[in-house]
């Protein structure tokens, strides 16, 4: 089994790991040593920096008793050339799972049909269903149930935005999409999820303020990811009025939660007093991504063992 994308799991099985991780956070906030990834192996591909999946993903596997191998860009073979189902056949004959964290979905697509052990998406242009997942267990720790509540993306129709349309897809909760015009989902994945078809239940809306009216999450992503640095000025002007501030809260439901994947730049996409004020989950989010990741690593690796 590989994860790649949130649809390689049925809604049994995002709630099955979301219950896992969070056994395994009280379980580590116990003290109680849990160890079933000894002589265990993670390599990870990063082509794409990182601070929380790189650390999450490591300090997931040193909790579970496993190693983790980190590969920069400038350390593989891959960016000197080396073809992708080379190094995925050999990476299988040394580590027992790869985690890739890279730009064009199709190279962690073909790294897992050459791979005899499993994959794991830690990001790619299309998709981060890590983070999601880390970020559906914030929200049922918080609202103690996910179905049922009205969640508002906020800005760029990006990997994190597509990878909430596979959960709602998948969980059936309320999924308001607000993007400037040039910056929506394609509508490849809006027809792949049933994106405002009849019965759905996401939808692609006009405005930030239908999406967020009583809406119980909110959540926005940076408005130029890694690698669009240079749309920065242009994306600046065309994302004004999408940041989550104060006002717009005020427009949500009573103790609606914020959430942020990070890292954030504040006083674009989203305030300063938002970002530390009582709404925001931003922090329980970014670890949450650990123990998510433990409950992950957990079930690809040890399999019947659990």
């Amino acid at each position: 089994m590989n994860f790649l994308t949130i649809f390689d799991l049925d809604k049994d099985g995002i709630y099955s790991l979301i219950d896992r991780a969070s056994e395994l956070k009280e379980r580590h906030k116990s003290g109680i040593p849990y160890h079933p990834l000894r002589c265990k192996t993670l390599g990870l591909i990063f082509e794409k920096a990182s601070t929380r999946t790189r650390v999450s993903f490591e300090t997931a596997m040193y909790q579970l008793g496993g190693n983790a191998i980190f590969i920069s860009q400038r350390d593989s073979q891959i960016g000197r050339g080396e073809p992708i189902k080379d190094t995925a056949r050999v990476m299988s004959r040394y580590v027992d799972a790869v985690l890739i964290r890279t730009f064009g979905h199709e190279v962690i697509e073909e790294f897992a049909e050459f791979s005899t052990v499993p994959v794991i998406n830690g990001l790619t242009d299309e998709h981060h269903p890590c983070q999601v997942m880390a970020d559906l267990l914030t929200v049922k720790e918080r609202k103690g149930a996910i179905e049922g509540l009205k969640i508002a993306w906020i800005g760029d129709g990006n990997n994190m935005a597509n990878s909430w349309m596979e959960s709602a897809s998948r969980l059936g909760f309320e999924l308001r999409l607000a993007c400037p015009d040039g910056y929506k989902p394609t509508d490849e994945m809006l027809k792949r999820v049933g994106a405002d078809t009849k019965g759905s239940t996401i939808h692609l809306v006009s405005s930030v303020a239908e999406a967020v009216s009583g809406a119980d999450v909110l959540n926005t992503d940076v408005w130029a990811s890694m690698g669009q640095e240079d749309e920065g000025v242009e994306r600046s002007e065309s994302f004004k009025g999408y940041q989550i501030n104060d006002a717009l809260l005020e427009k949500a439901a009573a103790g609606a939660m914020v959430l942020h994947c990070l890292p954030a730049h504040r006083g674009e996409e989203i305030t300063e007093e938002v970002m530390e004020g009582p709404n925001s989950a931003i922090f329980e989010q970014a670890e949450n991504r650990l123990h998510i990741q433990k409950a992950i690593l957990e079930r690809l690796l040890a399999g019947d063992d659990i």
